[in-house]
């Protein structure tokens, strides 16, 4: 498994942790608009997308908590705890999460913390780009990919 990259320091994870597993995500941020003081904005939703491993085979799934969850039912749920911006400006932030459930017995109990990193696209259109009539919410989904960077404590 290849060592974590060298990361801005908001999103580094705490001391005492290791790398253990990496997850490439592939899919789509869903963003519904709303009105904020008369304002239309952008809000994420979810995100939705495949989780595959770093010999390209989809190990699982991404969606709304956020979560993640594995092909054979193990599954993880993280909060986010800091932000960077990501180096390509046309891309969703790298992430720092901190994991608040597991179900499952296996690895992915382990996890403490995730990185969400090397983003492409992601963001939501710019302005009022896209209008959806009164009688429907209006969604937007955005095309994104990441790396997902899972630790758990060192042993």
């Amino acid at each position: 498994m290849t060592q974590p990259p060298l990361l801005p320091e908001a999103i580094r994870v705490p001391e005492g942790r290791q790398l253990v597993l990496i997850a490439h995500a592939s899919g789509v941020q869903i963003y519904s608009r709303s009105d904020s003081h008369g304002q239309p904005a952008w809000q994420l939703k979810a995100p939705e997308a495949t989780l595959f491993d770093e010999q390209g085979r989809a190990i699982g799934i991404h969606f709304a908590g956020p979560t993640w969850r594995f092909d054979n039912g193990s599954q993880v749920v993280a909060q986010v705890v800091a932000r960077a911006p990501s180096p390509d400006a046309r891309a969703i932030p790298w992430l720092l999460l901190t994991v608040t459930h597991h179900s499952g017995n296996d690895m992915f109990s382990r996890f403490t913390d995730i990185q969400r990193i090397h983003t492409a696209g992601g963001q939501p259109p710019a302005g009022e780009a896209v209008r959806g009539s009164d009688k429907q919410p209006l969604e937007y989904r955005s095309s994104y990919e990441a790396d997902y960077y899972f630790y758990a404590a060192s042993r």
